[in-house]
């Protein structure tokens, strides 16, 4: 996959170094040249650029390009235009980094639907969040083992665990099921980032409806394995 990662503070860096680690192309992006020159050795490319600007945002190749990730976090404006810039071009996946609730309840007013809070999510766990399909939201116990937060695809629909057989055809143990609620911001927009309600602990019996959220323990591999399929 190709990302560009405009603003390379703690947690932009951390993004742009992990995803180049695990093979990915990716185009770091800074105003200023001290971040660029610490990180040019760390990923596929680096330029100096100032995203607040129209001429700035059009030289990027945005259109070769998967995912884009606004970091930009020590000034809210500058992190606002630039999002803004970035969404005229309509690239196929757009993520911004919130400081504040008002700085989100404004990236949500802008109808973005996917936002970074650096202060409660690892560079880590957006790294498994961005590059395998399905999944919300993972948990490292240790390296090779993980818990990860999975969207219940449509051929899991109306089944049972029992009936797909999670621990015997995949090895892996579903532990829980969330279901997708509803919110308004105080501005009294329907909110994009997605809100789940935890139900019990899941048993052979527990009926998976799709578009609601499995959390699931096993290997990595395995889920890696679960997912592809």
């Amino acid at each position: 996959m190709k990302f560009i990662i405009i603003g390379l503070g703690n947690f932009g860096s951390s993004l742009a170094i992990r995803l180049t680690e695990m093979g990915h192309e990716v185009i770091g992006v800074d105003r200023q040249i001290e971040k660029i020159e610490d990180i040019k050795d760390k990923v596929t490319h680096a330029i100096c650029l100032d995203c607040k600007h129209q001429d700035a945002v059009r030289s990027l190749p945005l259109k070769n390009t998967d995912v884009v990730v606004v970091g930009i976090g020590e000034d809210e404006g500058a992190n606002l235009l630039t999002t803004a810039l970035i969404k005229k071009m309509n690239v196929p996946r757009l993520i911004s980094r919130a400081v504040s609730p008002l700085h989100e309840t404004i990236l949500e007013a802008m109808e973005v639907s996917e936002i970074v809070r650096p202060e409660q999510e690892t560079a880590e766990r957006w790294a498994n969040k961005l590059t395998t399909e399905g999944v919300v939201d993972s948990y490292e116990i240790t390296d090779k083992y993980s818990i990860m937060e999975v969207k219940i695809p449509k051929k899991f629909s109306n089944r049972t665990i029992e009936d797909i057989g999670f621990n015997k055809n995949y090895n892996v143990l579903v532990l829980t099921t969330m279901k997708n609620i509803k919110e308004r911001n105080i501005m009294g927009i329907m909110t994009r980032s997605s809100k789940y309600e935890i139900q019990e602990t899941a048993s052979s019996k527990t009926l998976l409806k799709e578009g609601d959220i499995m959390v699931i323990f096993g290997h990595n591999e395995d889920i890696k394995r679960l997912l592809k399929e």
